[in-house]
């Protein structure tokens, strides 16, 4: 499909067209309280976000069209440090990927639902941010279900703070700083 749906909320045309249906079912949908929806204010018109109209499918047993599925071949980079970050982002992209770099946990959460990474990239080290909550977060971030999680540690990090990491959902930890080659391989094990 020409159109974009790497994107927060959907028409009713949208759904209509990822389901292969008339863009009335979805309204009925909606009306009916099967498909959670909001409406913009002056016309009414409905959206629906990704999230919700990815529940609605697994609800129902239906398929999660190819567009709306997290991308192996997108990693979204959480990393404080830019000069860091742009390296990695550097080596992921001359590897074939696409990327997105978000240097605190707050952009982050915004970006996972737009971009839909297959992977992600974690500094466990931010300030203010716990490590094994970033990366429970980003397990649980993606509309189309888990992300992978390569968790970027510092190498001071203890033993049991690594198995914490793994066990909230960390597919690799790598210690920091990074080099980008040991990013690039661990993604391409994950993908």
């Amino acid at each position: 499909m020409a159109k974009d749906f790497n994107k927060r909320n959907l028409t009713t045309g949208d759904i209509a067209k990822l389901c292969g249906v008339n863009f009335r079912t979805v309204i009925r949908w909606i009306q009916r309280g099967h498909l959670k929806a909001f409406q913009l204010p002056g016309r009414g018109d409905n959206r629906v976000q990704v999230a919700d109209f990815i529940a609605f499918l697994q609800a129902n047993d239906m398929p999660i069209p190819e567009e709306l599925q997290p991308s192996g071949r997108r990693v979204l980079i959480v990393e404080s440090d830019e000069k860091q970050a742009q390296a990695l982002e550097k080596a992921l992209s001359g590897a074939g990927y696409e990327t997105r770099i978000a240097t605190d946990g707050f952009a982050a959460g915004a970006m996972i639902g737009a971009f839909n990474p297959g992977v992600m990239a974690v500094d466990v080290g931010m300030k203010g941010v716990d490590g094994v909550q970033a990366v429970a977060m980003a397990r649980s971030g993606s509309a189309a279900g888990p992300v992978k999680v390569v968790a970027l540690a510092p190498a001071s990090l203890g033993k049991r703070k690594r198995q914490d990491l793994e066990k909230a959902g960390a597919e690799a930890i790598l210690d920091r700083p990074v080099k980008p080659a040991e990013l690039v391989e661990a993604v391409k094990s994950l993908t």
